[in-house]
């Protein structure tokens, strides 16, 4: 619902949020009267101690105090549980009980000063279990004070007085005057510095210079185009991702229609043998995983890769490999050769040098394969991360490829950086002077399937039979033309509903429509819906057939906003005026469609068995293409299927299957 209003600005929270934590509190301060009460009443006339009276005086008020804080929490609690996410007309008096609850920290903060003074004070002789639970009982007010306090820290809004200024009568102000534009330009303006602020705090620990500050200044941008045309609170956000989980698990449960299996069988799409291809990709998602040296070794061995490791820590670098950037202890470089299983000579070049736009990569002889393969680093770093969420478009312009098109701009200067060393610094020349007749692979995962397939792109004239594997890219990194162009020479491999690969600007626009349609509309209260969903992503059970607005309307009223729904929206997202209005269909969007690069491989879960300390899957690989990967999928495997350890594990069962099945 929208953020509730109170102290003239609107809060990070909404009137129905208050069920929850109101009832954990509710609990602790019943728990805490008849406690206090059931000491008044067992030690009632013995107060005759030095200090007795001032004990008797502060139970008494204590008791009071409590009472009066149970039952404003009641009321609280009570109105919080009324109405639904779209309607807080029943809620509109739990402002003033906000109010008064909020009033009531007040007395029980100088209680709690009290309480301490008297506990401090070493004239006091009264009972040991007496004085021992006036401790307790300070304690658990100031322990509930300083998380109040927290609390409130969480749920501001920096902009909370101008986002209420700027919604108050939406419908009567005219956007076309200067004073309106003004108004505008000065909230967009003050959220943007908001959000660079919070992208600076989260990065306080990297040395920043000029490319940082460019990077900061775009995701801030990016953050607050995405944020600024919903009204939502995290916790709307919360139910509507678990509403959506259960819808599209109900639609998984279905049986597809005939056409809709046929569109993906591999006939349709390419011809090549995806046997081959899978062993291939098994094979080289080894160099993809290595890339990410210690952390992802001592991830995947966690009680053996110390000791493993510590035999190689002393020894020197090798002389015949150009090995830059730090690699204290030699972790890294005894990481990568323990994952791929080469020897120190195999290598041409190793760069651990880290900063944004400039990711981790090396360049190693592969004999089993007879390739020169260049593998890059995946996302590991608050750089990477900059460069990840960098999602601007920018044109990508090659000699000789008449298929330009946008690409991701993070993703591309990485690939520039790499490409620079790579062809600048004649590494490629030193590695195939050494082995001419090898061909050049190039592989990643992750951002480094990403900057992996454009830095292909950017080598494909120079080396035509080059071949790359891109394992988990994201998805927002091509446009069509040079998404299709790449379909001769990479494959990309995906491992069911991996977020990452689903992830585009134009997709989280369509994820947040279905967040605010099916919140807007779903007929239950939130705490119903929350408790519900944690409820089925812990235990599972059948999910919940929740009522909405949205049952038994026609497909084509449900391509307009809803009434609950519009009332979330602070002004039309893009999404609706591509829906609503064909002029804007004529202008170019901010963030065009971008797609997963070459021929994709999907892999997905066919059956499991869970067993008392591991699992048993058997997975299934097809080939696929980018209309399956249009939307986000909501699951508890949408961030564990992106992990390199799952996505090498899928590709080593398919392939040990498939050699038992030769062997048979």
């Amino acid at each position: 619902m929208p953020g509730l209003v109170v102290f003239g600005r609107r809060w990070a929270i909404g009137s129905d949020d208050f069920v929850l934590p109101g009832a954990f509190e509710l609990l602790v301060r019943l728990v805490w009267w008849m406690g206090i009460l059931a000491l008044y009443t067992v030690h009632k006339g013995q107060f005759n101690c030095p200090g007795g009276g001032l004990l008797h005086s502060y139970l008494l008020v204590l008791l009071v105090l409590l009472a009066a804080i149970i039952c404003a929490l009641s009321a609280l609690v009570y109105v919080s549980m009324q109405g639904t996410i779209s309607n807080p007309g029943p809620r509109k008096s739990l402002p003033k009980l906000l109010y008064t609850r909020l009033l009531l920290y007040l007395p029980e903060f100088i209680w709690a000063v009290v309480g301490a003074v008297w506990v401090s004070d070493g004239s006091v002789r009264c009972e040991k279990t007496v004085i021992n639970v006036v401790i307790g009982t300070v304690i658990a007010s100031w322990v509930i004070i300083i998380f109040t306090v927290i609390g409130v820290v969480i749920v501001f809004d920096p902009l909370g007085g101008k986002k209420t200024f700027y919604l108050t009568d939406s419908v009567n102000r005219n956007l076309e005057s200067s004073q309106s534009g003004q108004l505008l330009y000065n909230v967009k303006n003050t959220a943007t510095r908001v959000w660079e602020k919070r992208i600076r705090l989260l990065c306080c620990c990297i040395v920043q210079d000029d490319d940082h500050r460019v990077a900061f200044t775009s995701i801030a941008e990016l953050f607050r185009a995405y944020f600024s045309d919903t009204d939502l609170v995290p916790s709307d956000i919360a139910a509507g991702l678990t509403l959506l989980h259960q819808e599209q698990d109900k639609m998984e449960s279905c049986l597809k229609e005939p056409e809709e299996v046929l569109c993906h069988s591999p006939s349709s799409l390419v011809t090549d043998d995806l046997d081959v291809e899978l062993e291939n990709a098994a094979h080289y998602m080894l160099f993809a995983a290595a890339a990410y040296g210690w952390p992802y070794y001592i991830y995947t061995n966690p009680f053996t890769a110390l000791c493993k490791l510590n035999g190689d820590c002393c020894r020197n670098r090798p002389t015949d490999s150009d090995v830059t950037g730090s690699d204290r202890h030699n972790f890294h470089f005894g990481s990568i050769l323990k994952i791929t299983g080469l020897q120190y000579r195999d290598f041409i070049h190793i760069s651990f040098h880290n900063k944004i736009y400039e990711i981790p990569f090396f360049v190693a002889l592969d004999h089993k394969k007879e390739a020169i393969v260049v593998a890059v680093r995946g996302t590991l770093s608050f750089e990477d991360i900059l460069t990840d969420l960098s999602a601007d478009c920018e044109d990508l312009t090659l000699e000789d490829v008449l298929e330009n098109g946008f690409v991701h701009k993070g993703i591309t200067q990485a690939a520039n950086y790499i490409y620079r060393k790579l062809i600048n610094d004649g590494i490629l020349n030193q590695a195939f002077t050494i082995a001419p007749e090898y061909k050049l692979v190039i592989v990643g995962h992750s951002l480094g399937g990403g900057t992996a397939s454009i830095l292909a792109i950017m080598l494909r004239n120079s080396f035509p039979t080059l071949r790359c594997y891109a394992f988990s890219p994201p998805g927002g990194l091509l446009s069509k033309s040079l998404a299709d162009y790449t379909k001769h020479f990479i494959v990309s491999v995906i491992v069911g509903k991996d977020l990452v690969a689903r992830l585009s600007m134009p997709n989280m626009e369509d994820l947040k429509r279905r967040i605010v349609r099916i919140v807007a509309n779903c007929n239950r209260p939130k705490y119903q819906i929350l408790l519900h969903g944690c409820w089925y992503e812990v235990f599972g059970g059948d999910p919940d057939n929740f009522p909405t607005e949205l049952d038994g309307r026609s497909k084509d009223a449900l391509t307009q906003p809803l009434l609950a729904e519009e009332s979330l929206m602070v002004h039309r997202s893009p999404s609706y005026n591509a829906l609503e209005d064909e002029s804007h269909l004529n202008s170019p969007p901010q963030y065009p469609h971008l797609y997963l690069p070459g021929k994709i491989i999907h892999i997905v879960e066919e059956s499991s068995s869970r067993r008392l300390c591991s699992s048993d899957i058997k997975y299934a690989a097809r080939w696929s293409n980018e209309s399956v990967f249009s939307s986000i999928l909501i699951s508890p495997k949408m961030i564990t299927d992106h992990m390199p350890d799952v996505v090498l594990k899928a590709l080593n069962s398919l392939s040990q299957e498939q050699g038992s099945c030769i062997s048979c």
